[in-house]
């Protein structure tokens, strides 16, 4: 949620950022700063009333002490009065709070001055590509790989729950646990304190990531207790810090997570989705980060480039895509996608978003720093995946393929028990 200062202070600005991310502020802006002015109007009044009501209860106990009855009941008479026009005023200031909120919310995050502008996925910018795209004579897309080789079940997974729900078989469900422990290991040896999080979060944790309200229709939500299956570790490990105070000495705090990931990816059809390509339970390793807000776009290059390395270590080619404003998420200021060349599709697999959400975040979770005497201010928030398994997967079964089997690279050989996987 942007900060309501930065909004009275810097209207015509604002206004101009959130453009970049195709946001039409010029009305929702206005409104705010005139509920806010409403709001801070009434405060006013019910501080004033408040003090005469705390010096009315002085000097009608005064006036009894020393037997002045009639005149303190005067006085508590009128404070009586004073107090039914404060109930009031706490009534509307109630209604102004709720009023200025359900806008603010409305607001997506302010894109950092380095964003693209562009309306989508064509407007983003490539700003680096390593490795050698493989030239395959034959190749063969990860789904049919996946069956002729026994490694994952889609018509199972279809019959157990329903399409976008695989089950992994054998030496499938091997590499998914091989993936996922290098994936942690590579985090904790970064410095990051593995945790394992719930997969059901309360309202106020989906809210305080910027799930919700934004996207309440892709979450799957268990009605009769109001929780929601989470989209990403992001949500659980953020909000292990919300409502805290954190001592600036302690920065950054790191932490990885691994959980089973749920989407509902409504409106979500066609070729492109098709096996591995887009699910609606996924495996990921999520990275995020709590930051002072003078190193937090320091500490997303680093974030960028360790996840940089492990895609070098997994030998897969990939590109850093730097998202333009129409292609951000709505909590994001600045957006990294990373993605995978698959030689069967013939295209690029976005695997990874590694993200600076600035305050953005922190002022929903009410997750602040101090610093020496000074009075605590908002921290940043960063997160990143790191990685999501099946794009992954899907891009080492077509680039890895060959007749005598699918190869493993060095790096999982450790962890997978094997080097090939043959039919």
């Amino acid at each position: 949620m942007l900060e309501l200062h930065h909004i009275r202070e810097n209207a015509e600005k604002v206004i101009q950022q959130l453009s970049v991310k195709n946001f039409n502020a010029k009305e929702i802006i206005p409104r705010v700063i005139t509920i806010d002015e409403k709001r801070r109007n009434t405060q006013k009044e019910l501080d004033a009333l408040l003090n005469e009501s705390n010096v009315l209860a002085r000097q009608t106990g005064e006036l009894f002490k020393t037997g002045k009855k009639e005149e303190a009941q005067e006085l508590r008479e009128k404070s009586t009065a004073l107090k039914e026009l404060i109930k009031t005023l706490e009534r509307q200031f109630s209604v102004f709070e709720k009023e200025l909120e359900d806008q603010l919310v409305l607001l997506p995050n302010i894109p950092h001055d380095a964003v693209p502008p562009g309306r989508g996925a064509e407007g983003n910018v490539i700003i680096h590509e390593e490795g050698k795209i493989p030239v395959l004579s034959s190749a063969v897309p990860h789904w049919e790989l996946a069956s002729e080789y026994g490694l994952i079940d889609f018509e199972a997974g279809n019959k157990i729950t329903g399409a976008g729900f695989p089950v992994y078989m054998g030496r499938g469900a091997r590499l998914q646990r091989a993936l996922i422990n290098f994936f942690i290991d590579r985090a904790v040896t970064a410095g990051y304190t593995e945790v394992q999080p719930p997969v059901l979060v309360n309202e106020a944790s989906a809210f305080g990531t910027g799930q919700l309200p934004d996207k309440e229709g892709q979450m799957y939500h268990v009605g009769a207790d109001n929780l929601y299956l989470i989209p990403t570790a992001e949500v659980p490990v953020t909000n292990l810090m919300r409502d805290c105070i954190i001592n600036a000495a302690d920065f950054p705090l790191k932490y990885t997570a691994y959980t089973s990931c749920f989407r509902r990816e409504a409106g979500s059809y066609g070729k492109e989705v098709r096996g591995l390509n887009r699910l609606h339970q996924f495996d990921k390793v999520e990275v995020v980060q709590v930051q002072h807000p003078d190193k937090s776009y320091d500490t997303l290059e680093e974030m960028k480039e360790y996840v940089a390395g492990l895609l070098r270590m997994l030998e897969l080619p990939f590109r850093i895509v730097k998202l333009c404003g129409g292609d951000m998420s709505f909590a994001s200021a600045l957006t990294y996608d990373m993605e995978v060349y698959s030689a069967a599709q013939q295209r690029w697999l976005e695997v990874s978003s590694v993200s600076n959400f600035e305050s953005f975040q922190s002022n929903r979770l009410k997750l602040r720093f101090r610093e020496g005497n000074a009075k605590p201010r908002l921290a940043h928030t960063l997160n990143g995946s790191a990685l999501a398994l099946p794009r992954i997967v899907a891009a080492l079964m077509e680039n890895n393929q060959s007749p005598g089997g699918i190869h493993i690279p060095s790096a999982l050989i450790p962890y997978t028990g094997f080097d090939r996987i043959s039919k």
